[in-house]
């Protein structure tokens, strides 16, 4: 499947369930009445009740030494002026005695999804939705303990966050001027909490909205396309953002930190696929990370990257 065969699909009002890899070059397509064939599973819910589970447990990340390395790379980059601000990732070894399915069904969160026996995410991330000609994007960045003390002020008046969050609603609202009108910025750095296995986290995310007319069904591939990939799980600016991710990650994200959205032939809703599980020959594969800029301090980005390992 390509874009342009969104775009067909959108213009026949065809629902699907759409899937796209990091890089946005493999896509995957559903019908919607074809999921089950596909083993495949999905949720949008808004209100779900909260589910107690186990959670993983002798998770074998990488050694501080090794994220250092990566990360003052990345750091040298920034200085170079290459880069304002890119989300660094690496993976974890998990162990879990439960299968993909088993942690679909049991996990806490508005986005899932469960492709075959290869990956399941849980997103807390809400990427971009479009209901009648308003098209909104959500972008989440900064993350804190819920436990620490006064973690809410804490988060809200580092400037280090406050940087690192500008930078990402700017390229966000860029995107979205691309194909829309009347772009503004409807909320500007809001708290949730999430439950994140033993510990309580919060995330700050904005609302940017636009116009994109009613005629987006027929551009649906064209606005996926412009928008991909997502600007909080990437960096800015993007495209040298990228050639550096390829450089110093050292190794492959895959659909870690793509998208995946439902059309249902009226309205469009999506997620960023982070909070992410692969199942690999050598067993599960947790992949996560943060956003670096050069305001930031390496160890406290590795305890972010511990922190985001688990089951919500």
């Amino acid at each position: 499947m390509t874009f342009d065969d969104l775009n067909s699909l959108g213009e026949k009002r065809e629902p699907f369930l759409f899937i796209s890899d990091f890089g946005a070059k493999n896509l995957k397509v559903i019908p919607l009445g074809d999921l089950d064939s596909h083993d495949v599973e999905y949720s949008t819910t808004k209100n779900y009740s909260l589910k107690p589970h186990a959670d993983f447990f002798d998770k074998q990340t990488i050694p501080f030494g090794e994220y250092k390395k990566k990360f003052d790379s990345v750091i040298e980059r920034i200085k170079a002026g290459d880069t304002y601000l890119l989300n660094l990732t690496q993976p974890t070894n998990v162990k879990s005695e439960m299968s993909l399915k088993e942690m679909f069904k049991c996990a806490n969160a508005r986005y899932k999804l469960r492709y075959r026996d290869e990956f399941v995410c849980f997103s807390p991330e809400q990427f971009v939705s479009i209901k009648g000609t308003k098209i909104a994007t959500f972008p989440m960045k900064g993350t804190i303990d819920a436990s620490i003390p006064n973690a809410k002020e804490l988060i809200l008046n580092s400037p280090k966050e406050m940087a690192e969050h500008v930078m990402v609603v700017d390229l966000l609202r860029n995107d979205l001027s691309i194909m829309a009108k009347d772009v503004k910025v409807e909320e500007f750095r809001y708290i949730t909490k999430i439950e994140a296995g033993d510990k309580e986290l919060l995330h700050v995310s904005s609302h940017v909205s636009g116009d994109v007319g009613s005629d987006w069904h027929a551009k649906i591939g064209d606005i996926l396309k412009t928008l991909l990939p997502a600007g909080s799980i990437s960096g800015a600016p993007k495209k040298s953002t990228l050639d550096i991710i390829d450089e110093v990650e050292g190794y492959e994200r895959g659909y870690f930190s793509g998208v995946f959205g439902v059309y249902d032939g009226k309205t469009f809703d999506s997620a960023v696929m982070i909070r992410f599980v692969e199942k690999t020959e050598d067993g599960y594969i947790y992949k996560s990370g943060g956003g670096i800029t050069l305001e930031s301090d390496a160890k406290s980005e590795y305890e972010e990257l511990l922190n985001k390992v688990y089951l919500p």
